[in-house]
Parts: C-alpha cells; sequence; structure tokens
C-alpha cells in the first residue's frame, strides 16, 4: 500500500483555500493562512481518518500514518488497550465536537463509511483518493452554484447553512442542470458519493464548516463559530 496517500489532504487543503480565497476576494499568504482554523480543521478530519483506519485494519507502523503520529506525539495521547488509533480516535473526536461544533453523526458516518469499505489494507488507497476528487469537486461546484451568496456576512449564520443545506440538495437530486460542465460535475460527485456512502447531512455540515472558517480567515478578529 502506498502510504503517502495519506498526504492527499495536503493539496486539497491548499485548493480549497485558494478557491475560497477567490470567492471572498482575499490574498493567500501565509500569515492569512495561519490567521484561521480551516487547515486545522481538514488536518483533524484526517487525523480521525486515520485513527479509524488503525483501529479498524489493526495497523501499528505509526511512519505510515504521519499525521497520526504527529497529533499522537504532541497531545501526548497514550495507546489504549495496546491498540493504536483506540484512543486517538476518542481525542480527535473530542476536538472536532468541541472546537468545530460537529455532532456525534458526522464522525459515526466517518466511522461507518471506512469500516464499510477498507476492510483491509489495500482499501484505503482507493478510498482515499475518492475522497480527496470527492471533496475538490464538491467545493468547487459549491462556489460555482452558491457564488455570490458566500459572500454573506458570517453571522447570517442559519442563511448561509440554508443556502447550503439547499445547494447540497440540488448536487443530489436536481437533474436540469443547464451548463454541460456542472452536469457533468455533479455525475461524478454523485458517484464518489455512492463509492463513500456519506449522507447529504454530512456533506451539507462539512461544506458548511469549511465555507465559515474560510470566512474567519477572511477576518482574523471575528470570533464567529457554528
Amino acid at each position: 500500500m502506498n502510504y503517502e496517500l495519506f498526504r492527499t489532504f495536503a493539496p486539497l487543503i491548499k485548493y480549497i483555500m485558494g478557491f475560497l480565497s477567490r470567492i471572498f476576494g482575499r490574498k493567500t499568504d501565509e500569515e492569512q493562512q495561519k490567521a484561521g482554523g480551516m487547515e486545522d480543521f481538514m488536518t483533524l478530519i484526517r487525523v480521525y481518518f486515520q485513527a479509524v483506519m488503525a483501529a479498524d485494519l489493526g495497523i501499528t507502523n505509526l511512519a505510515a500514518l504521519p499525521d497520526l503520529r504527529v497529533f499522537k506525539a504532541t497531545l501526548h495521547v497514550p495507546t489504549q488497550n495496546n491498540k493504536l488509533g483506540l484512543a486517538e480516535k476518542t481525542r480527535c473526536k473530542k476536538m472536532l465536537m468541541g472546537l468545530y461544533g460537529m455532532d456525534e453523526n458526522f464522525t459515526k458516518e466517518i466511522d461507518q463509511s471506512i469500516r464499510k469499505r477498507c476492510r483491509k489494507p489495500q482499501d484505503i488507497q482507493a478510498y482515499m483518493i475518492q475522497f480527496s476528487a470527492f471533496s475538490q469537486d464538491l467545493m468547487m461546484l459549491m462556489g460555482n452554484l452558491m457564488k455570490f451568496k458566500l459572500r454573506l456576512p458570517g453571522f447570517f449564520k442559519k442563511a448561509i447553512y440554508s443556502m447550503t443545506e439547499k445547494t447540497v440538495n440540488d448536487i443530489f437530486n436536481k437533474n436540469d442542470f443547464s451548463d454541460a460542465g456542472v452536469m457533468k460535475t455533479v455525475v461524478a460527485i454523485r458517484q464518489y458519493d455512492q463509492k463513500l456512502g456519506f449522507s447529504q447531512q454530512w456533506v451539507t455540515d462539512f461544506v458548511y464548516r469549511v465555507v465559515m472558517l474560510a470566512k474567519k480567515e477572511k477576518r482574523p478578529a471575528d470570533t464567529d463559530t457554528k
């Protein structure tokens, strides 16, 4: 198995940040990226992925799990019951819920998705590639479909969430997009999601959080959270 695929999220983070920066009309230099929490959020997502995979598949080589290794060492997370991934998964889950407002169902769907689709180490490669492509296409299309709506101030949380929810619903259920390119991406997203098994609710919560964190990075002084 090519463990470098665990690093797939790195270019994905840069892509999402760059794409949303164009929507919000801001520059993306290192100083601005450090000001927000989108990169930290995406890092925790991939740490959680790796923790679930380690626990479910019995992976013991921390060198093969670079993000999990750094997370474990930085927070001094002890190994639970001599099984890598269990304690790290619990700690990461608490951080996703406490820092970013993700609910129990968000992490539960990740558990279910990985458990059903990664039954042996060899399955991880395809799963990581699919999730990376799914996320990239999803954020690109959400930006194209929502356009100026994403420019709403962050304190319009309910309105932004409702618009995100409606757009996600259109991506999953609408079949009369006039733009051929949009329809092609819609089909690709649906196909990826069938392979990954995430619900519309999960996708909505994921996109909404990324968008709100992007808004926070635009205004470092903004303390807006979900």
